[in-house]
């Protein structure tokens, strides 16, 4: 059974930082491209950051120099550190595990931890 277990939400003023985590099981972790989604209210889903599964990474144009992804194959665990946070950054943040298979990807997400950012 896959599970990927977000932590690490909670409430923060602005500027702080927070650092999410995302435990991956049932997978062959080291296999998998891993990315941070979030989901403002009201709004779509949208990609934050993601890490390939040979470390390369990208990230959106509205967290580029605040945020950093980045993986533990030893330890099944993708993370987001986020620093000079926004209230824009408000969002339920989400982590999904990717793989090219032969008939196309296969995707896993996980609960979702939320994010508040405000004073």
């Amino acid at each position: 059974q896959v599970q990927l277990v977000e932590s690490g939400g909670g409430l923060v003023q602005p500027g702080g930082s927070l650092n999410l985590s995302c435990a991956a099981s049932g997978i062959i972790f080291s296999a998998y491209d891993m990315g941070w989604y979030r989901q403002a209210a009201g709004k779509q889903r949208e990609l934050v950051a993601a890490i390939t599964s040979g470390g390369n990474t990208n990230y959106a144009d509205s967290v580029k120099g605040r945020f950093t992804i980045s993986r533990d194959n030893a330890k099944n665990t993708v993370y987001l550190q986020m620093n000079i946070l926004k209230p824009d950054d408000t969002a339920d943040y989400y982590c999904k595990a990717s793989l090219r298979i032969r008939i196309g990807v296969q995707n896993y997400w996980g609960q979702g931890t939320q994010v508040t950012v405000s004073s």
